[in-house]
This record gives structure tokens, sequence and C-alpha cells, in this order.
């Protein structure tokens, strides 16, 4: 079975844990492990292999935390969308690229699976369903009337409808009546049954699935989609363009402790709590507080008599909520956008396929960076039009390229950048090189570099 890993999604829900550039299925939210490297070893015992589906900017983040699981012991492929057309598109050009024989298990890379042994044995039954020629879905046992899921209507084992978000009545309609389930979003099956089921009921996405899939790029396992093929693609959810047409549909009903994680009220009851009822967190003071979740790994937050609270703690920016007002942070997102602030899109660390930058500080005509680079990479070659730089080594041994020049700088030296100057910033050694960087000029935005070669092949 191989196992299609979901990368999508835009980390609105979790801001400012999460954003854009570092969606909550990468955000290490549980001892230094991220969602992501959570399905992987989750799913890794039932399959043999993944398969990741993501945009160019998530990429080597992935690369990156998969490097961290070498018990998992896979080379995934990859598929590249430049832009999102949602969930049918992705698994199709996936399968597409896949032996039509083979069983594939979608699943997305954002959710919590508790009970391991419970969700094995649902895979088991799934992957026998789907070897007879069945589009499966995962029913979730539901505990409460959740008014956030859309649910599944069973006989059984054969799907009657699927439902969209009910109101509080309906849900409790459902729970009482015993026959629904949450919608998971995890699916198993054949890729030759999804693929004919995909022509019958959406003709055009099928067509120009095809056509984008001929025309993409192929390097060993990594598959690279083009944007105008892309955009030729009707946008529509597995769901609606296949799963709610098919009469070949079943539901394996799991009872496997599931979580979407998709407020900060359902990532509360993921922690250990203290005596309190808060979430347990070394840089967090409580006072007379009981029943809140409080995020915050760089300064110490202490709180006074707050019950059932959120307090999340970024160096950038910080959110202060009652618990279950959580859902509501999409307006925050909303207005952030409104805003262009990119407090939406970018953390203060960034992962980049040679290392990680950090703004340390952002003002008018300047910018101050913290830089490490990974052993043995290299930034591209590139020049600003708008910005000067000045770079301090802190450790390590940076190569630095300016102009014609290649030559070393060392720790507690430093080197200047004139604008316009074509320049590279390189790691030969065997240990991390850190840096200050100080950008000067009328503009210090990201879009100000003008790449003339990269190892990574961005442009």
């Amino acid at each position: 079975m191989i196992n299609l890993i979901l990368c999508g999604g835009c980390g609105t829900r979790l801001w400012p844990v999460s954003r854009t550039l570092m969606p909550k299925q990468f955000a290490k939210l549980f001892d230094g492990s991220s969602l992501f490297q959570g399905t992987v070893v989750t799913n890794s015992v039932a399959c043999e292999s993944q398969y990741v589906i993501s945009n160019a900017e998530q990429y080597f983040l992935a690369k990156d935390q998969l490097s961290e699981l070498p018990e998992c012991g896979h080379d995934p492929r990859f598929m590249l969308e430049p832009v999102g057309r949602n969930t049918a598109p992705a698994i199709a050009l996936a399968c597409l690229s896949l032996d039509p024989n083979a069983v594939v298990l979608v699943s997305p890379s954002d959710h919590v699976i508790r009970k391991k042994e419970a969700y094995l044995k649902a895979l088991e039954k799934a992957e026998k369903f789907a070897e007879e020629g069945s589009l499966v879905t995962f029913g979730i046992t539901p505990t409460s009337p959740e008014t956030g899921y859309g649910y599944i209507e069973a006989d059984g084992e054969n799907v009657k409808r699927f439902v969209e978000k009910p109101n509080l009545e309906k849900a409790k309609e459902y729970l009482q009546s015993g026959n629904f389930y949450w919608n998971s979003g995890i699916f198993c099956f054949k890729v030759s049954t999804f693929l004919s089921e995909l022509e019958k009921y959406a003709p055009d996405m099928f067509i120009a699935c095809k056509a984008a899939l001929a025309n993409a790029k192929k390097e060993n396992q990594l598959l690279r989609v083009n944007y105008e093929d892309m955009m030729a693609i009707p946008a529509n959810s597995i769901d609606y363009a296949v799963m709610e047409k098919s009469k070949k549909v079943k539901v394996v009903p799991s009872d496997i402790g599931w979580s979407d994680l998709g407020s900060f009220d359902a990532l509360y009851g993921e922690y250990p709590h203290d005596e309190a009822g808060n979430n347990v967190n070394p840089k967090h003071i409580p006072v007379g507080t009981t029943n809140s979740l409080v995020i915050g790994q760089q300064r110490m937050v202490a709180t006074i008599d707050l019950d059932k609270m959120l307090v999340v703690d970024t160096p950038d920016a910080l959110l202060v909520a009652p618990l279950a007002s959580s859902q509501k942070v999409k307006s925050v997102v909303e207005k952030l956008k409104f805003k262009k602030s990119p407090l939406t899109d970018v953390p203060q660390t960034v992962s980049r396929p040679w290392g990680t930058y950090s703004v340390l500080d952002d003002n008018e005509r300047y910018k101050i960076k913290r830089i490490v680079v990974k052993p043995g990479k290299r930034l591209s070659l590139q020049k600003h039009l708008h910005r000067s730089e000045h770079w301090v080594v802190v450790s390590g041994t940076a190569t630095c390229t300016v102009g014609e020049k290649i030559f070393y700088v060392r720790p507690n030296e430093s080197t200047y950048i004139p604008v316009g100057e074509v320049h590279r910033l390189q790691n030969d050694g065997k240990l991390p090189l850190v840096i200050v960087e100080v950008q000067v000029g009328e503009y210090t935005g990201e879009d100000d570099i003008i790449r003339i070669q990269d190892d990574f092949r961005r442009s």
C-alpha cells in the first residue's frame, strides 16, 4: 500500500503558531515532532512507501523533517503543485503516475490518531475493501454533536450519503441515531478504481489532469506540475468530485482517537495537563490560572486568575482569547490579510533548502537577520537592487563570493556587499555556519532577490 500524504493548507486556524510558510502540519507542536512526521511514522507501519503532495515552498521543509525520521527507511516520492486546486486534482495527478493496480491510502498530514492499534486494524479492513474494487472512507465514531465536521450516513459498511456540516440540532440527531460518522478525510482505494470513477463523474478534471501530467517535469523521485496546466484543472474536493457520486463507496467505522486539530480548543485536548487543568509548559507561570492553554517557548509567560483562556506567544505576534472562541482566529487572519501584513505568511524563522533565517529586527530602511547555513550547502548566486548587506560570522567559516572575489570569513570577521553586486554565501565546513546579516536600503523585502544560479532550481 502506498501512502499519499496531502500537505496542503495555509495555516490559518492555528495562527500565530502556523503561517502560510509554516502550516500546522510542519509546526513542531508535540515534543519536538510535527503532525507531518507523526503521519509518516504511523502510516509507515502499514505502507511500504510514501508519496508526498506538496507545494514548492514546503518541499524542502518536508524533506528536512523526513531526514529526521531514519527509522522509516523510505525515500518518498514528491509531487509539487504550483498552485492548489483542492484534493481531487492532487490525488488524481498522483494516481495517474502510479501502477493502476496499486492500493493507495490517502491521508491528510495534519491530523492526530491516538489509538494506533485500532487504526491499523481499520487499515487492514479498508485495504481488503479496496482490493475488491471499493472506494473506502473512514468514518470516525462521533463522541459529541460537532458542527465543524461533515458527516457520513451509513447502512452497515455501505455509505448512504455524505452530509455537510450541520447545525447543532441536526448534529445531536446524528449522534443519537447511531448510524452517522464524522468524515475523516482519509481514503483508501485501488488506483484504477479511483481513476475510473473520476473519469465517469468528473471527465473534465480527468482529461485536464492527464494533460498536466504529460507536461510535468520528472526528476527522479520528484514530479513538478506546470502552473498553466495546474490552473487548467477544475478545482474540486475528492468528496464532491467522486465520493458523493460513486456507487462503490464503503465506510470503515473507526474509533481511532482521531482529531483534525481544527482549533486551539481541539489542540488543548491533546496536551498533558497539570492539576489545575493547564497544559504543561515550563515557560508558563500560572497564578490562580485554570483550564487554560498557554503556548510559548521563548519568553516566560505569567498568567493570573485566568480560566479557560488561550494565550499564544510567538516572537512577532501575541494571541489572547477565551479558549472556546479559538475558532474566531480565522477572523484575525482575514483582517491581517486585508492590511497586507506578512504575519499571515512568514514566521520569525523561515526554512530554506540551505538552512534557515530568522528576522531579529525589521524597520524602515534596515533589517537584521540570523542566518544558519547547513554544512555543504550554499545560497543562490544573487544580487539585490535596493539594499546593501553586511555579513558578520558568528560561528563556522563562510565561503563568500562578492563580485569576482571568493574568500573566507571566520568568526568575528565580516564582509560588505554593495547594492547590485553579485554575491553568494556558502558553507564548506562540517558544522553549521551562523551569521548575522544587516540589510540597509530603501526596500528589504524578500522579493528583491535576482537569482543568477541556484542549486535548488528556484527562479
